[in-house]
């Protein structure tokens, strides 16, 4: 992680009785996503008691967790990153999500802590050959990966979506928040493209939030110039946060 700064603007709800962050500016780097464009961001660390409360504060402003750090875009000249979550109660699937969630009936989910293994690592490799090879994270051992899951200071776990011969074929990485839940990461074996498991994971992750009796699901960042950020766009009602709060999105 680059050299912080510090900085004194806190952009998030302040909660009494909630941990007292110290926040810092990363320096710029290219951005992943719009080219000719760098990228900043602003970060905290997660450590101390009653942090998956305070975790929930960040995520309502804006916040993604990364290991044992939580960050939002803090671009001199760019908001094109806009905090997306799905209302979870409200969500409607459309006849392709319908057609997705009944294709993949058969798999078995397993929900396991925050623990990583040599079988979930084999398919993240093999899928980031398949679609980021160029990506920082395609070089990643497996000691990366399991410090990927298993450093948080979170309620976070794994899904792990298997067959009916018992075959792993996807893994989502999540947390549990204090008013839903919130994608980290998912990732699945590449040789199964007919099941559209990137989309059914979000798909069941909404259903397993309203089973849990919480309104959100947090899918990150989307830019609307990004078409690796479309796939967003299909999960609604969709909302997003706006300078004025959280409002609906309409594409």
């Amino acid at each position: 992680m680059n050299e912080p700064r510090p900085v004194n603007v806190l952009r998030y709800p302040m909660v009494p009785d909630r941990p007292r962050h110290s926040f810092f500016v990363l320096r710029e780097t290219p951005c992943p996503y719009l080219p000719d464009r760098m990228e900043r961001k602003l970060v905290t660390e997660l450590t101390g008691r009653r942090m998956s409360a305070s975790y929930g504060d960040l995520s309502r402003g804006g916040f993604r967790r990364s290991h044992l750090f939580a960050y939002r875009p803090a671009c001199r000249s760019c908001s094109a990153c806009v905090p997306v979550r799905v209302a979870a109660r409200q969500y409607s699937p459309g006849k392709s999500l319908q057609r997705l969630a009944r294709r993949n009936s058969d798999l078995l989910v397993v929900l396991r802590s925050a623990e990583a293994s040599y079988e979930q690592y084999r398919i993240f490799i093999r899928y980031l050959a398949a679609r980021h090879p160029e990506g920082e994270m395609a070089r990643m051992s497996f000691e990366d990966y399991r410090a990927m899951v298993e450093e948080t200071a979170v309620e976070t776990q794994l899904a792990e979506f298997r067959d009916a011969a018992g075959r792993l074929l996807a893994v989502c990485l999540m947390d549990w928040l204090d008013d839903g839940g919130s994608a980290v990461y998912s990732f699945f074996e590449p040789e199964a493209t007919n099941r559209g498991l990137g989309s059914y994971m979000i798909h069941w992750l909404i259903e397993e939030t309203t089973r849990r009796g919480l309104p959100y699901l947090y899918l990150g960042y989307w830019i609307a110039e990004s078409p690796k950020m479309a796939y967003k766009a299909r999960f609604k009602p969709l909302e997003g946060l706006q300078p004025d709060g959280w409002r609906g999105l309409t594409q």
